[in-house]
């Protein structure tokens, strides 16, 4: 007679693509929404980001109370700074921060500067806006946790454009030579910059082959498939004695239609109203929502 198997008491692990995507459209509604209250900011490479960012700061990072206090916290970095309207997002869809945060963006005697500023925001890991510096900051850091035998991991988020800075590719030599595996770096590629492709101003393929002959492990994704970002970045936390690069393939002003792989919408811009509903309504914000935010 056969046994009867004991059923588990284990309650099974919810899946977190569904809260990931969720957080990645709050992400860009709230994004959009902080921008046109500006008259100001980055829309296209705020938008191609969401998805890393809604899969950091939903599941990934390790964040002891939700304060860039404890020492064994991991760190993140937004290099490419000018997306600060997505990170200030995805603090709130995550719930670090209320939504006033991303939606004071650019004002006056407020918080949310334009670019991220460590002074004014605690979960800023150092200010950035500098293309390049923020990079090496993140390596610092990682090398800074090393040496206090901190098991804590270190990500940061590139532009395209940005790797074409010199001090990206001194810092790639350094992080290899250091054997920064607790280093976790990933690019929005979505092959536009502030002013054309970068295919027209500088030429970074074959990109992940460079990267792997810094010494790093480098990843191709499709930068908007959850379930691809969440592999990857298991991947990168398995990787010994090496720093992994995430290059993340995304769509510039991905989800409003008359944004994407637009470089005109890269920044600065000042969104008029009719294009800012149009924007929200394609980015699922509810009417309500749409109301408020558009609310002198």
């Amino acid at each position: 007679m056969t046994a009867l198997r004991r059923a588990s008491t284990t309650p099974p692990v919810p899946d977190p693509v569904p809260r990931i995507a969720a957080a990645a459209a709050r992400t860009r509604q709230l994004a959009v929404a902080g921008i046109y209250r500006a008259g100001s900011g980055h829309p296209g490479g705020s938008l191609s980001c969401a998805d890393l960012l809604a899969a950091l700061y939903t599941t990934e990072l390790n964040i002891p109370g939700g304060a860039a206090t404890d020492p064994t916290r991991d760190r993140f970095v937004l290099s490419k700074g000018h997306a600060a309207p997505a990170l200030y997002a995805a603090w709130a869809a995550a719930g670090y921060v209320s939504d006033e945060i991303p939606l004071a963006l650019r004002r006056i005697n407020t918080k949310a500067q334009g670019h991220p500023h460590v002074l004014d925001m605690p979960l800023s890991e150092t200010s950035t806006g500098s293309l390049g510096q923020g990079f090496s900051a993140a390596i610092g850091m990682a090398l800074g946790l090393r040496h206090q035998y901190i098991d804590a991991r270190v990500y940061t988020l590139l532009g395209d454009g940005e790797c074409q800075e010199g001090e990206i590719w001194e810092g790639a030599m350094c992080a290899a030579h250091h054997g920064l595996s607790n280093l976790c770096a990933i690019v929005d590629y979505n092959k536009l910059q502030s002013d054309d492709r970068n295919a027209n101003i500088m030429g970074l393929e074959p990109f992940a082959a460079k990267w792997r002959a810094f010494g790093w492990n480098a990843l191709e994704i499709d930068g908007h498939d959850i379930k691809a970002i969440l592999a990857a970045l298991t991947t990168a936390a398995e990787t010994p004695d090496q720093p992994t690069m995430i290059i993340a393939h995304t769509l510039k002003g991905k989800g409003v239609s008359y944004m994407e792989d637009q470089a005109l919408w890269h920044g600065s811009v000042k969104m008029k109203p009719d294009e800012t509903r149009h924007a929200l309504t394609e980015l699922g914000a509810s009417q309500s929502d749409i109301d408020l935010w558009m609310t002198p």
